[in-house]
């Protein structure tokens, strides 16, 4: 007996069955043309740096407005800012980017909710699929600063880490910047993660915790400078796995 037809298969029609396989073509193809169209646009921002945060956080809070401080002397000095497009800690790193001399990029997907692309986007890169917008955040990234933020923040934290711990991609520096937001969870991976052997102790040296916007902006740019970060073969083929 084939694997085929081991597989319960649902009671359908033959038609029915060719309609749903011609829908599936047309996603991938989508989502192709997501890669194509994205990859064309963004081709001129590099270096950039991806900011990443809630939605929902307000532009009274200290930290939005230290966002906004990082993404501007970021800007300042040459570096594209890269963000979500949305409100919260993605308006703060597009609107600092926004103001400085270098391009404000809102890498924006459309969700039932959250999702109002900002006002302070010199680019803005519409996005249906989750996929071809995370790579899009790594490909053309020398470096990511995470602000506070949920769930889809803690996804791409994660995402970036894992690609760095693989080598899919070189190590640059994945910064998170509050304190008293992130060391909760760095303590628990060292204490928890480190010591149940599921991650090696060297592993935490691939993320650090900075609170200062300039330090932070020192950080990149010493990487920057020392990592020989130009595009060259290595690099490319890296991309390609992604």
């Amino acid at each position: 007996m084939s694997l085929y037809e081991k597989i319960p298969q649902p009671m359908l029609s033959e038609s029915t069955r060719i309609d749903l396989r011609a829908r599936e073509s047309y996603h991938v193809l989508k989502i192709i043309s997501e890669f194509v169209e994205s990859g064309e646009e963004l081709q001129a921002i590099q270096p950039a740096v991806s900011i990443f945060g809630s939605a929902r956080t307000h532009p009274d809070d200290p930290m939005y407005q230290k966002c906004e401080h990082i993404a501007r002397l970021l800007s300042d000095g040459g570096f594209s800012v890269l963000s979500g497009g949305g409100p919260g800690m993605m308006e703060a790193a597009n609107k600092g980017a926004y103001y400085g001399k270098s391009p404000s990029v809102g890498l924006n997907i459309v969700l039932p909710h959250e999702q109002k692309p900002n006002d302070y986007q010199d680019l803005s890169v519409k996005f249906h699929h989750f996929f071809p917008r995370k790579v899009m955040f790594v490909k053309h990234a020398i470096a990511f600063v995470g602000m506070p933020g949920g769930i889809g923040t803690l996804d791409e934290l994660f995402e970036s880490l894992t690609l760095v711990q693989t080598g899919k991609i070189k190590r640059i520096p994945i910064i998170l910047c509050g304190s008293y937001f992130w060391s909760g969870l760095l303590d628990w991976m060292r204490n928890v993660l480190v010591a149940e052997k599921v991650i090696s102790p060297g592993d935490m040296d691939l993320v650090q915790i900075v609170d200062e916007p300039e330090e932070i902006v020192r950080i990149i740019f010493q990487h920057y400078e020392t990592s020989g970060m130009n595009q060259n073969e290595l690099t490319y083929q890296q991309q390609l796995s992604l």
